[in-house]
């Protein structure tokens, strides 16, 4: 059974791309990092980043990061929930992270 994924929907799927010391070492394997919204599946996510940087993916392993407490004040309250993605390309693909200086 194929579910249908909605076109217009995959962009809003990807947040940001992590840019850490892992995630740059990372990028020696052709594996990149990104924060997807924590709905999103596998195969959207494969889907999202195909449609927006025209590459091939060859795997999508994904990450559920733990809450972190965050205090204003007296208040006491808990930064959102975000999902990790580390998605595998293609040997050959690549994904310009850093534009041209």
């Amino acid at each position: 059974m194929s579910k249908v994924i909605d076109q217009r929907r995959l962009a809003d799927l990807i947040i940001k791309p992590i840019v850490t010391e892992k995630a740059t070492l990372q990028l020696e394997d052709n594996k990149y990092v990104f924060d997807v919204r924590p709905e999103a599946t596998k195969p959207e996510i494969k889907a999202a980043i195909e449609l927006l940087f025209d590459v091939k993916v060859t795997g999508v392993n994904t990450a559920r990061m733990p809450r972190r407490k965050k205090r204003v004040g007296r208040f006491m309250g808990f930064k959102a929930q975000v999902k990790r993605a580390v998605v595998t390309l293609k040997e050959g693909d690549s994904i310009q992270l850093f534009p041209d200086v």
